[in-house]
């Protein structure tokens, strides 16, 4: 515990002497590989990972109060954010050697930047449903086909795309996951403009894609497990309930309406649980419904802040206001749609842990 207040403390004194404007949704609005570079070389991305691949080989609760401390902060992380959340887990338990040395240490640098390829268009978050396909050519895959929403993919230098392989007797059979250069001849990235005027998503057209045997990341057809295992990085973190941090701050700096208690004390709670994923992830395990019970309740959480700055301030929305309460409003309000369709809706999550109870 002692280990990770000083941790805590030296990481509010290194955010302390950055320049940077606190956002809402930081970890997906708040690009700057300047930022991940500074964070790169203070051993805090990757922080988890063996020495030997440029990890720090520190804890997972060690790197849950590094998340909490940069998104409280409304830091700028969402260059590295994908490639440290997900990827790099997925690389170290089912990645080749050479695959590990070819893309971690540059992650820990804050150098390589990867986009995930999941969601389909007309798919929703039916992800059995996927329809790129990649055929083998002999010397690799061909990959063709079309993901969208695809976080910062025009700014990524990777894809981790879910591929059909092959057919078998369920959907879930014949997935596979494959790495793809987004400068490779047949890729097309086109942001899609979001509400708040930015473009933090992307539409990736593969068309023909050509990828070596070394793209394949795990087991041909075993992409259905190996991505329903990366869930449980992809929803169980703090940005899941502190995406709203920096307005739930300027909030209570404003006011101190008894309401906000109850938002501190739901807060509390949530941590608690995303603390209890920590462990269960440091165990090596794979806690898919506490993962999902943490994004469902985070996500809600965050609309009840938004909703209560509403009602106790009378201010307007405004991205461009010279006051942060108004433009951390808008900030939230203008995220909040996707909030609780990104990683899942709140109803796939919810039937995730009704199956798990009468199982």
């Amino acid at each position: 515990m002692d280990q990770e207040q000083a941790l805590r403390a030296e990481i509010r004194a290194f955010l302390a002497t950055q320049d940077f404007t606190p956002h809402c949704d930081s970890w997906m609005s708040s690009h700057s590989p300047e930022f991940s570079r500074a964070l790169g070389r203070r051993g805090w991305i990757g922080m988890t990972w063996p020495q030997r691949y440029g990890g720090a080989a520190r804890t997972e609760r060690e790197r849950l109060v590094l998340v909490e401390e940069l998104l409280a902060a409304g830091a700028p992380v969402a260059a590295h954010w994908f490639a440290d959340r997900q990827i790099g887990p997925a690389l170290l338990k089912h990645g080749t050697e050479t695959q590990r040395a070819a893309y971690l240490p540059a992650i820990t640098r804050g150098e390589c930047f990867f986009a995930i390829g999941m969601s389909e268009p007309d798919s929703g978050s039916d992800l059995a449903s996927v329809r790129t396909r990649a055929v083998p050519t002999g010397d690799g895959w061909r990959i063709s086909g079309t993901k969208v929403w695809t976080s910062h993919a025009h700014r990524a230098h990777h894809l981790l795309a879910l591929v059909r392989t092959s057919t078998g007797d369920t959907r879930h059979d014949g997935l596979s996951q494959l790495i793809v250069d987004l400068t490779a001849p047949g890729v097309q990235v086109r942001p899609i403009r979001s509400l708040d005027g930015d473009a933090h998503f992307a539409e990736v057209i593969l068309d023909d894609v050509d990828v070596g045997p070394d793209a394949l990341l795990g087991t041909e057809g075993r992409g259905w497990a190996q991505v329903t295992a990366e869930l449980a990085y992809e929803r169980s973190g703090p940005e899941r309930f502190l995406s709203t941090a920096p307005l739930l701050w300027a909030l209570a700096r404003r006011t101190a309406d008894p309401r906000l208690g109850g938002l501190f004390a739901e807060l509390q709670t949530l941590r608690a649980l995303a603390t209890r994923v920590a462990d269960a992830l440091q165990r090596g395990e794979a806690p898919a419904i506490e993962a999902a019970l943490v994004k469902d309740l985070g996500t809600r959480f965050e609309s009840r802040v938004v909703d209560l700055a509403r009602d106790l301030v009378p201010t307007e929305p405004d991205q461009h206001a010279g006051d942060d309460l108004a433009r951390l409003l808008a900030e939230a309000t203008l995220h909040g749609p996707d909030a609780t369709l990104r990683g899942g809706t709140n109803e796939i999550l919810r039937g995730i842990v009704a199956r798990s109870l009468v199982a």
